[in-house]
Order: C-alpha cells, then structure tokens, then sequence
C-alpha cells in the first residue's frame, strides 16, 4: 500500500513543536535535486511509527520543495517482496531492513559510516550492525532492548511482584498465580508469522553455553538445549497458560489484550507496548530481563530492529542521504524512536519512554541487565526463522512432540547451513 507522505492531526502539536528546530537549521545534509524517493518503510499504515514518519517527512518536504518522499507501508510479506525486487535489480531508494541491514543487505547498500550524523552511532549496535571494516549500511532509529512485557496491574493483582522474577521456576510460580485470578498468563499470536518464534528466540538465548554457542558457529547443532527451551513452552500449554484465541489471534490482539488486562505477559519488541498504549494510555506496562536456563543472570535480547537503508543504485543518492540526515537530527529520530518505546540509535538523542521508562531505567541505563543479540541472527543460518516459527507453533497447538520438533529443527539447520 502506497501514501503520499503528509502531515497527520495525530499528536501534531507535540511533533510540530520538537520539528520546529529541523526546519529552521538542516544540519546534516541537504537536497540537492528535485526527486521522488521510494521508501519501503515497513510500518503499517496506521502505526505510531507511521504517524512519525508522516510528520518528520512532512517537515522534511516543507525544508526541501522539491524532493517527495513516498512513504510505502509493506505487504504481509514485506521480507519476500524485498528479497524479490533486490534479486530483480528493483532495490527502492530507502528501505527498512528489519534487523538484516548486515548480514542480509549490506551487498546491496550505500555505506554510511562517513555521513555527518554517524560520529554518534550507538556502540551497543556495532556488533549487530559494523563489519571488520568499521562500515554500517543503515541508519539506526532504535536501540532495540527487549525482554518480557507485562501489565503490573494484572501481576499486582495476581500478588505478583515482578522484580522477585528472576528464575523460570519463578516465572512459573508467577504463571500460576495468573492462572488462577482467571487471566491468560501468557498471550502470543499465532495468526501473524513470528511472534510464535520470537517465544523461542527470547528464551533459547539463555539456553547455551559458551561452549555450545561456538559449536553452532562452527555448524554443529546442539539440540539438548533447544529442547530444554522447548520443553519450556510445552509444560505452559500443558499448564492452559496461553491465550484461547491464540490461533486466531494477531498481534494488534495481543497487544489489545495487553491494554486491557487480559493477559500478564508478552514476550516481544517493546513496539507492543507502545500499541497497546493506543488503546489505553493508562496501562500500567513494564519490561523486565528474561531468565537463563543456565546459571547466568537473567538478560534483554536485542540489536537492530528500526534501521533504514539506502539503496547503492539509487538514482536519487544525494536527496536519500539528506533526508536520512534530516531523520537523524535529534528532534527528530527522538520522535521516531519514542513511537516504538525505545531508546534512540543515535547517542546524541534522548526520548521520552512514557511508562517503560522505568523498565528502561532499572535494565538498561543502569546497565544490571546484559544484552544478548537475537539468537536466529547470530547462530542460525539463514532462512530458519520460518522453522523456529513453525516448530515453537507446533508445540503450543500440540500437533507436534518436543522430539519432533527439535529433529525438524536439527535437519533444517544441517541443511541450510550447508547452503551457507
């Protein structure tokens, strides 16, 4: 679905007031030409992080007449639709890389760490985002940190306190005391193609040891820990601790759900709490570490998530890397940043977290919690995230046994890596 970038009524007065230094000094690069520039931004069409986009880009195109940004919201297979345009030589000028802007794109994008505005990349992304040459391909509009979201009111209710978790079994304790105040402990959808494998991509990050990590690295699959992690999930459906509707749930009910006290856990992206503050902008939301199947201290998973590129055939060069400068502007990619409930990429930006600022606080600034990149980017091969999905949705409906999913996991990881 295509829109013509403009300004919204939503929120427009507190975005006009943090545009208003971008408009009057446009540091950080200009439009030279007229243009129009293609950007697939991967953001649905009425997301905090669209509405963003739309005003930063109207202000944008009011400082620059005469380039038009076409803000482009994807398809429900944004990530084969790119695979497909790059293959045909068809790259947009901008994209959203969706945590890929490294290890899947980097071949196809402009080089950035020379622009004005990387001085202040995060540090924290390098190793998710620079290769041995010190070269990223995409600006960062987050720092994604994730850990398990959840609503305090539910928990509090439930007499449950969630800094006292910090085990599984204290998960479980927590579970249970959900349960039995008549909430679904745990919501994911099942409909949407992912959150089912972001379930096991939180968790299985804490199932491995040093030792076993540099065993998947050299392409030797370790199943004892993905099973434990497996084993994890099956007891909770075996416990009713999921959502009924999970089969049938999107993630918009997810986070529904969230806002209205209907579940006490999602593990996800803080971008669902942000849309469940859509729908109440009183709940009571909060994020805390995941625990370790092994002895370590419980951890946030995290690293690209919002980042975009520009396309290295572009034809439009000079007018992306202006208006990739103009987002980079702190005014600016602080608005961007606080529409998905994160930290901003840049370090010299800060945002306003709302009620996960105390999460961000207590985890993150203080730096108690370590961050822990997301386990199918770094040690699987590519192309078995549909696997992790598909297997972790296997045993939450109970089609299949941990031991079957874990073999269907081994034989794609034996094959995809010797693609690789």
């Amino acid at each position: 679905m295509t829109m013509k970038s403009r300004a919204t009524t939503v929120a427009a007065a507190s975005v006009a007031a943090t545009l208003l230094l971008a408009l009057t000094g446009c540091s950080g690069g200009s439009a030279e030409s007229g243009s129009t520039i293609e950007f697939q931004t991967n953001a649905s069409v009425d997301s905090k992080l669209m509405i963003a986009l739309e005003e930063v880009t109207a202000a944008f195109e009011e400082a620059n007449p005469g380039v038009t940004i076409d803000l482009v919201a994807p398809s429900s297979q944004y990530e084969a639709d790119m695979k497909v345009r790059l293959a045909a030589g068809d790259a947009p000028d901008i994209f959203a890389t969706h945590g890929w802007s490294l290890l899947r794109y980097s071949e196809f994008l402009e080089p950035l760490q020379n622009e004005a505005w990387a001085a202040n990349f995060n540090p924290a992304l390098d190793s998710a985002m620079r290769n041995d040459a010190g070269e990223f391909f995409a600006l960062p509009i987050d720092t994604d940190v994730a850990g398990i979201i959840y609503n305090a009111d539910v928990l509090t209710a439930a007499g449950v306190d969630p800094a006292s978790i910090s085990t599984w079994d204290d998960f479980a304790e927590a579970a249970a005391a959900v349960d039995a105040s008549g909430i679904a402990p745990i919501a994911v959808s099942g409909k949407d193609g992912g959150p089912a494998g972001n379930l096991t991509d939180w968790i299985v990050a804490g199932a491995y040891t040093p030792e076993q990590l540099d065993e998947l690295s050299a392409g030797s699959f370790v199943d004892a820990p993905y099973a434990a992690t497996l084993d994890l999930i099956d007891g909770w459906r075996t416990s009713g601790y999921f959502n009924p509707d999970y089969s049938s749930a999107t993630s918009d009910d997810v986070s529904r759900a969230l806002a209205d006290g209907n579940t006490a856990f999602v593990f996800s992206q803080n971008q669902a709490a942000n849309n469940a503050l859509q729908y109440n902008p009183d709940a009571n939301l909060g994020f805390m570490p995941v625990p370790s199947l092994t002895d370590e201290d419980p951890y946030l998973v995290g690293g690209e998530f919002n980042a975009f590129g520009i396309s290295k055939t572009s034809e439009h060069l000079d007018d992306a890397k202006a208006y990739l400068a103009f987002l980079a502007q702190p005014e600016n990619i602080a608005v961007l940043a606080e529409s998905v409930g994160n930290l901003p990429g840049l370090t010299d930006a800060s945002a306003d977290l709302g009620p996960l600022q105390e999460s961000f606080d207590t985890h993150v600034i203080s730096g108690s919690a370590p961050l822990v990149p997301y386990f199918d980017r770094v040690y699987l091969p590519n192309g078995m995230w549909n696997t992790m999905v598909t297997t972790t949705d296997s045993i939450i409906t109970g089609q299949s046994s941990v031991d079957q999913a874990v073999t269907q996991v081994d034989a794609d990881f034996t094959s995809l890596w010797g693609q690789s």
